[in-house]
């Protein structure tokens, strides 16, 4: 509804007119997510929500926001574990074969085996990445 007031100079002015109630929302939430839960993880949200004086929504919406997400392995870290098993399996025939022929014989095997396996847990631990943790 439009109302028309006067002002002092003889000039109208067109107006809105309040019609009372909440104001709108600049941002309108209109998508719904729906999510599973055991009633312990549900039970955690709450507590954790009404400790930060939030509602549940609120909070979720919140720790998605600022959630670290640590990215799967890629395909080279895949490789190096695939390797990383080999040779484990190497270092267990290695320590057979040490049991059956005697110790000395077998040394400079192992502990080659043993340089590549360092090796192969340093690279590989020699990333960036984040935990949840950190």
């Amino acid at each position: 509804m439009v109302a028309t007031g006067k002002t002092t100079n003889k000039q109208l002015v067109t107006q809105q007119k309040n019609k009372g109630g909440a104001p709108k929302k600049r941002v309108r939430r209109e998508l719904i997510i729906r999510v599973r839960m055991t009633a312990t993880e549900r039970f955690q949200i709450d507590t954790k929500a009404k400790d930060a004086g939030m509602r549940s929504s609120s909070w979720i919406r919140a720790a998605a926001k600022s959630a670290k997400v640590v990215p799967r392995l890629t395909a080279d870290e895949r490789r190096i574990l695939w390797m990383l098993a080999e040779l484990a399996n190497n270092l267990n025939q290695l320590t057979k074969l040490a049991h059956q022929l005697g110790l000395l014989t077998v040394a400079r095997q192992c502990h080659e085996v043993l340089k590549q396996i360092d090796n192969t847990l340093k690279h590989l631990n020699s990333d960036d990445r984040e935990s949840d943790d950190g």
